[in-house]
């Protein structure tokens, strides 16, 4: 397959290369000829200086040093014509010309290193990022799927959101989440979520267990960031505060360093028109229906975030919500409730995708992303942003 660009793409950038490198050389002619032409007292040369410095803002350090180096013989030639290039005056203007010149192509050098730099990173990243947050295929046994991801940072491909799939002998499961915090600590945690979801999905009979599986392989984490004497002090109950008793094994459980993840697992049988839902403290999925409503599917007894289940009394529950032919669920993160406009209002997620119930799941996501970008004009997404759409198709 071939993955370059096609060929009017590639015609209409190097048009517009050159069309940029006619400006500098355009400049020194101009300058040179005017100068020329100038009365004795007046001179133009230190506008030369402008070329190179244009030239170095689109392209690299050869061509700089190229437009600078014409500009000192255009610079010369002018002195030539007006008087001699020992005239005190324009050899001045050569010499700072020459020293901006080699101070452009400097900057111009750096420039384009930097450049390659990060389109190197971007490029582990968009890497990093599908290897961590694998695609979701866009047909799951009797289920049509679409899936986006929206980084709150334009520089940014991958962070703490996540969502994946898993195919079972009879079924569909899902999960979407968000981890707390930012970074690569929020990407490792992440990794581990997915990478333990994926390993249970298909061992565990029912919902409660994979949930359970998933919190046992999250809560471990929870003693390493408070490092290793105070996880020491925390298991032994030793330490400053040990006569407190179990307060202070639950200040250090729940301090502010503590990382969880809120998560909404989903079970989709393939023979009957339900869906089946633990939601660990997750927003909650909206059901749009073939009628035009949008019903968010509210749990009864929900489940804490993964890491956390430590800290609640509570079996995990499943509920059980109707999902027939045609309906569209639609899985977010709190990145798309959490987005504001000018006016600090946040996005009002029910109200505006019920004018999108009937259609198929990417052109939902589609309306989504263009109508969650519009809300925030002018503004960034205060945190990333994930969505699945989840649409149940007739059985034959």
């Amino acid at each position: 397959m071939d993955l370059r660009p096609p060929r009017t793409s590639r015609q209409r950038t190097r048009q517009v290369r050159h069309a940029q490198l006619a400006v500098p050389f355009a400049l020194i002619a101009l300058v040179t000829v005017v100068d020329v032409l100038a009365p004795p007292d007046v001179h133009l040369g230190p506008f030369l200086v402008a070329a190179p410095a244009v030239t170095a803002s689109f392209r690299g350090p050869r061509m700089t040093g190229f437009v600078g180096l014409v500009a000192v013989l255009a610079q010369a030639v002018v002195a030539t014509t007006r008087t001699t290039l020992t005239d005190l005056n324009h050899t001045f203007q050569i010499i700072a010309l020459i020293m901006i010149s080699v101070f452009v192509t400097l900057f111009a050098h750096l420039r384009e290193v930097h450049e390659k730099e990060l389109i190197q990173l971007r490029s582990v990243a968009e890497t990093a990022q599908q290897v961590v947050l694998r695609p979701l295929r866009d047909r799951i046994g009797p289920l049509r799927i679409a899936s986006v991801y929206l980084a709150a940072a334009a520089e940014a491909q991958i962070g703490g959101d996540l969502y994946a799939a898993a195919r079972t002998a009879t079924s569909t499961r899902l999960i979407i989440g968000d981890v707390r915090g930012k970074g690569l600590d929020a990407v490792g945690e992440a990794a581990l979520v997915l990478g333990a979801f994926r390993a249970a999905a298909h061992q565990e009979a029912d919902l409660r267990g994979l949930v359970n599986y998933l919190e046992g392989a999250v809560a471990p984490d929870l003693y390493d960031v408070t490092g290793p004497d105070e996880s020491e002090d925390a298991r032994t109950g030793s330490g400053d505060g040990a006569g407190d008793g179990a307060g202070s094994s639950s200040g250090s459980a729940s301090g502010e360093d503590e990382g969880f993840t809120t998560a909404a697992v989903l079970d989709i049988p393939d023979g009957e028109p339900v869906l089946h839902l633990v939601s660990c403290g997750h927003p909650p999925p909206l059901l749009l229906l073939r009628d035009g409503r949008a019903v968010p599917l509210e749990v009864t007894h929900p489940a804490p975030p993964l890491g956390l289940a430590g800290l609640v009394d509570g079996a995990v529950t499943a509920q059980t919500f109707d999902f027939a032919a045609g309906d569209v669920l639609l899985l977010y993160t709190d990145g798309v409730l959490e987005a504001r406009d000018r006016a600090g209002e946040f996005y009002p997620l029910t109200e505006r995708v019920v004018a999108w119930t009937g259609l198929h799941p990417q052109a939902v996501l589609d309306h989504l992303c263009a109508d969650l970008l519009a809300h925030v004009v002018g503004r960034t997404l205060g945190d990333d942003a994930a969505m699945v759409a989840i649409e149940r198709l007739p059985r034959p």
